[in-house]
């Protein structure tokens, strides 16, 4: 299978990079000011500002 694209809070990272923060319907309406991370491989994702959201890498 393939690699997953969208992350919970505690899942661990499965690359380095910059994650973002985004809604159920964010490609329609985006976030205001979300949040980002910088993540090595491996470390857990921090908590969100919001219990519907999810963490996205970057691109």
């Amino acid at each position: 299978m393939g690699e997953w694209t969208e992350f919970r809070p505690g899942d661990r990272a499965p690359n380095d990079g910059t994650y973002i923060e985004i809604g159920e319907a964010s490609f329609h309406m985006g976030i205001n000011d979300p949040k980002k991370v910088h993540l090595k491989k491996g470390e857990r994702f921090p908590r969100l500002t919001n219990s519907d959201r999810k963490w996205k890498k970057q691109n």
